[in-house]
């Protein structure tokens, strides 16, 4: 239904950013990630996913269109619902939320708020194999690659690159970062891992 709001900063507060669209002030349930990029008075826009209950409407907005796919692949999982999906979002950014699951780093994922082992590791099994070679769901649900073009997989090479890309980094970003790394040595999330950590250094 809605696919992003647009306008100015509002008001926020922990887990809520208020963006006023036209005169309309629009609730966004959000990540504490988000909210670092927000100032009020300033302009904004928030990628979003209308989440409909039996007893509530709430929208959620975030700052980019990785974070909001993040976010779809988390509440998927089992016993993950929006709170649980913000609190984890909320304790890192994307790139290490992505890197922390594809590598089975449990105790990152234990470190956000309300969010235990058993909970960790279900999130850790659902979504390994999905973010590692780049499956993950578009605003609209389609699957994508982060500029928007569907990557089939064929090889260590092109399933960490599809990964990648999906994190947001452009294709000569992921080039740079995988060169010099020796893909028939190691594997694909030690691959992975490699190239994340030489962008970040960047």
């Amino acid at each position: 239904m809605f696919y992003h709001v647009s306008g100015t900063v509002a008001h926020t507060e922990p887990y809520l950013a208020v963006i006023d669209c036209g005169g309309v002030g629009y609730a966004c349930r959000t990540t504490s990630y988000t909210l670092s990029t927000l100032k009020k008075g300033d302009k904004a826009k928030l990628f979003t996913h209308l989440n409909v209950r039996e007893d509530a409407v709430e929208l959620y907005g975030f700052a980019t269109q990785e974070e909001l796919s993040l976010f779809r692949q988390l509440i998927s999982v089992s016993g993950v619902g929006p709170k649980a999906a913000l609190s984890i979002l909320s304790a890192t950014t994307p790139a290490n939320l992505a890197l922390s699951i594809i590598t089975g780093d449990e105790k990152a994922l234990t470190c956000a708020q309300g969010i235990g082992k058993k909970i960790a590791q279900r999130v850790i099994l659902e979504l390994k194999d999905k973010l590692a070679k780049g499956q993950t769901l578009g605003p609209v649900g389609e699957s994508y690659g982060g500029s928007g073009v569907t990557v089939i997989p064929e090889n260590k090479l092109s399933e960490a690159s599809a990964a990648l890309a999906v994190l947001g980094y452009s294709q000569g970003e992921i080039n740079l970062a995988l060169k010099g790394i020796d893909l028939d040595a190691f594997s694909l999330e030690e691959i992975i891992r490699q190239a994340l950590k030489k962008m970040m250094k960047g």
